[in-house]
């Protein structure tokens, strides 16, 4: 006897309402892939099986496709914001999480790491792409990077002179990752050492008193 759970059809009107979601997920790799100039609306069309008229019905035009994809894939970037909101324990250990958190949200979701690349590459034709990228990514990690370190130095847990690093703890998350897009898997960056040194670094340069 067939015990298998039944997929339910989507009605016409939910898959309306899905279809704004497919075309950015479809035109997000094509981007990736071609850039701007090259991505053809009859690819990200024939990718989720619509024609090149239906795109037009949602996103008018070509420009403004791409504008509305780089906040439609950094949507599930509030999960990670959810995250460090929720972190616990002393400053260095509150510090010490984020760091790691931000390294688990950016390496292990490629759509993360590929947003980056379209930002670099788009960044001077788009400039609002660097600032959306900026505030759904960056800014949340940057400024709880900071109110940690000033909380910590308050609290006697950082060095004082401490409270202006915030830019330079995280920067070495942002050149991993770079490298990453680079040289895709063709070498082995030895991801987990340089998580464990960045760690260390960061650690010695904030709780050490200058000798």
């Amino acid at each position: 006897m067939h015990t298998g759970m039944i997929t339910r059809k989507l009605t016409r009107a939910e898959q309306k309402a899905l279809r704004p979601s497919q075309i950015l997920d479809a035109a997000f790799d094509e981007f990736v892939e071609k850039g701007y100039a090259a991505a053809r609306l009859e690819n990200i069309a024939e990718q989720i099986g619509v024609t090149k008229g239906t795109i037009y019905v949602y996103f008018p035009t070509k420009e403004d496709l791409f504008e509305a994809v780089v906040p439609h894939i950094a949507t599930p970037l509030a999960s990670l914001r959810t995250q460090l909101n929720d972190l616990t324990g002393t400053s260095v250990e509150k510090l010490r999480s984020l760091i790691l958190l931000f390294y688990n949200s950016t390496m292990k979701d490629r759509r993360s790491r590929e947003l980056l690349r379209l930002a670099i590459a788009e960044g001077t034709r788009f400039p609002q792409l660097i600032e959306t990228h900026h505030q759904a990514l960056i800014e949340p990690v940057l400024a709880l990077t900071q109110t940690l370190i000033e909380e910590g130095t308050r609290l006697g847990e950082f060095r004082s002179g401490a409270s202006s690093r915030a830019r330079i703890v995280l920067a070495p998350v942002i050149g991993i990752i770079i490298e990453m897009l680079i040289h895709g898997e063709r070498r082995d960056l030895e991801v987990s050492q340089y998580i464990d040194a960045h760690l260390e670094m960061v650690m010695l340069a904030l709780t050490c008193d200058n000798r």
